[in-house]
């Protein structure tokens, strides 16, 4: 959910879906002081990654609404935000921004995996897509760690 946060704040600043990479790095590094020009780099690769923003030509746009996105007054991004997140924390974070509990998307994930003697992340995206949430991007990922593991 903070990588959603962090990634909406330049558009909301700027009262855009498209930004030049440029301004991006200059409202997270330099306006709001959350991360370095480095690190707001990476956090654009990050949410690529994870569907949040896409590329277009030298623009970034954002996959999602700003606009309904609310920037808690003292929130400050975690540097976690900067590293690899597995399939089942992109799931876990999915269920969790439409209203699920952590803990009971947690425990959920964990019975299914127990009962279907699936891994973690196969776990999280058959749990995710029973409650109706799209995952669809992390079917592959998820599909690669079944084959991993056997």
């Amino acid at each position: 959910m903070s990588l959603r946060v962090a990634a909406a704040a330049p558009f909301i600043q700027n009262g855009s879906r498209r930004l030049q990479e440029n301004e991006f790095v200059v409202a997270l590094s330099l306006d709001r002081d959350w991360f370095s020009p480095d690190q707001a780099k990476r956090l654009i690769d990050v949410a690529v990654r994870d569907g949040l923003l896409e590329h277009d030509g030298g623009e970034l746009v954002a996959a999602f609404d700003p606009a309904e996105v609310t920037i808690p007054d003292e929130f400050v991004p975690d540097e976690d935000l900067l590293r690899e997140r597995s399939a089942f924390e992109r799931v876990l974070d999915a269920l969790v921004a439409e209203g699920m509990e952590k803990h009971d998307a947690v425990g959920a994930i964990n019975g299914l995996q127990q009962e279907l003697g699936l891994t973690i992340e196969a776990a999280a995206v058959v749990y995710a897509r029973r409650e109706g949430i799209d995952v669809d991007d992390l079917v592959p990922v998820a599909r690669s760690a079944l084959i991993e593991e056997r």
